[in-house]
């Protein structure tokens, strides 16, 4: 048992101290590799089936945190697109309402006609605003038509593309003076009455000649695209594109000529007030 004792001291002095034995424990550490593998594989195994599972579970979780803000980031910029447009628009309505001598007030497109044959579309002003029938409406470019029935919340317009609308006009380039009336929806307008010796051109400016006390001078009505003279007919065919952008438009000008236009919501016997004011104003003045 001694003997024991002192070969062990010895064999671990010899180890510790010289490194003796360095190559037979590296040779029994090779011996034994597969049986410590083996013996540590069911909780390799496990842990790795357990990481798996969790590291799909975490990707699933990030994809779906991801589609969520794309799909968030997406709305927004969509919303700001829209709002970008809109500002374009607005942006477009300012710089027309300053080269006007009138004073304007905008307005917002609430609902459109969807009878073919009725151009005519709803606005968000109404009595309350001072709108009045017979009202001029116009967007950036040019004149949309005119107000025909107005409630105190909103108006009723009727677009130049309606078949019973006609407007006077005059060409810019030498004021010969006509009238324009509409086709309906996808047609050009119709330049009436003029003889096949009239010095209409493609591409002249027409603008309204403020006959009949509606549109004061000047305002754009559109642009001649065709002038053809037809055999046995009296007067000329002459098509125009209207100026405005009837078809894509959502905010409009409403004028009103030498007068000044509310820009808040009267109540309602305030407007009847107002009204009874310059009632009797003109009765003064005649």
């Amino acid at each position: 048992m001694m003997l024991a004792v002192i070969a062990s001291i010895l064999v671990f002095f010899l180890d510790t101290r010289l490194d003796y034995f360095k190559p037979v424990r590296s040779a029994l550490s090779t011996a034994v590799y597969p049986m410590q593998a083996a013996a540590s594989l069911p909780t390799d195994l496990t842990d790795w089936v357990n990481d798996f599972f969790l590291d799909r579970k975490q990707l699933r979780e990030k994809i779906t945190v991801m589609e969520a803000n794309n799909m968030l980031q997406s709305i927004r910029l969509q919303k700001l697109q829209s709002l970008e447009r809109e500002n374009m628009r607005l942006k477009e309505l300012l710089g027309s309402s300053f080269r006007l001598q009138e004073r304007v007030q905008v307005a917002e497109l609430l609902t459109i006609d969807l009878d073919p044959f009725s151009q005519q579309v709803v606005i968000d002003k109404g009595r309350n605003y001072g709108v009045y029938v017979g009202q001029p409406v116009l967007d950036a470019t040019g004149v949309m038509g005119q107000v025909t029935e107005t409630s105190e919340v909103s108006s009723r317009v009727v677009l130049l593309t309606d078949p019973s609308h006609s407007i006077p006009v005059q060409i810019n380039r030498n004021g010969l003076r006509a009238v324009v009336t509409g086709r309906g929806l996808g047609e050009y307008l119709q330049m009436d009455f003029l003889p096949h010796n009239a010095d209409v051109r493609e591409g002249d400016l027409l603008v309204t000649s403020g006959l009949g006390g509606r549109f004061p001078v000047g305002y754009p009505v559109g642009k001649v695209v065709s002038v053809e003279f037809p055999q046995g007919k009296p007067f000329a065919d002459i098509k125009v594109e209207p100026a405005a952008k009837l078809s894509t438009s959502r905010e409009v000008m409403l004028v009103l000529p030498g007068e000044k236009i509310q820009t808040e919501r009267l109540p309602a016997k305030q407007a009847d007030v107002e009204s009874s004011k310059a009632e009797i104003e003109h009765g003064d003045d005649n």
